[in-house]
């Protein structure tokens, strides 16, 4: 495991795995009161979290599936990145899709965040790319079978 620095200012436990084989943790809403979101309504929901990134790593912040399907609830910005040069509080940026007005209690778990490594890139400018079966085929013509 990777060891990450984090500040916890909310009054929730640190995320963590629900299960061994989880790829991410549940972000938690920190509030002093509910926020109501109607329908098409976007806000950025407050999480208490600071957290210190190593060089190569970025956190994704991204929907929970549950909100998604049963209530309507996403995220705008999906999947969010958190860089690691950021050290400010994790936000949530949530948006009501559905057509009944939502309610963020504190405590909530609003998305879930994934840490993960990447590599940064070189640009090699050229003049023919190689040739590939799909060549320039675009959405969808790969079929659907």
């Amino acid at each position: 495991m990777t060891p990450i620095k984090i500040i916890n200012k909310s009054q929730h436990d640190l995320p963590h795995y629900e299960t061994p084989q989880s790829a991410g943790m549940d972000l938690r809403a920190n509030l002093t009161e509910p926020i109501t979101l109607n329908s098409l309504e976007r806000a950025i929901i407050p999480t208490g979290l600071f957290i210190e990134l190593a060089d190569g790593y970025e956190a994704q912040i991204r929907p929970r599936s549950g909100l998604a399907a049963k209530k309507g609830i996403t995220l705008l910005n999906s999947p969010g990145t958190i860089d690691a040069d950021y050290r400010g509080e994790i936000g949530v940026i949530l948006v009501n899709l559905s057509k009944e007005p939502f309610v963020i209690e504190n405590g909530e778990r609003i998305a879930q965040m994934v840490i993960t490594k990447y590599e940064q890139v070189q640009w090699q400018p050229v003049e023919i790319l190689s040739e590939t079966e799909r060549g320039t085929g675009g959405f969808g013509s790969t079929g659907t079978k």
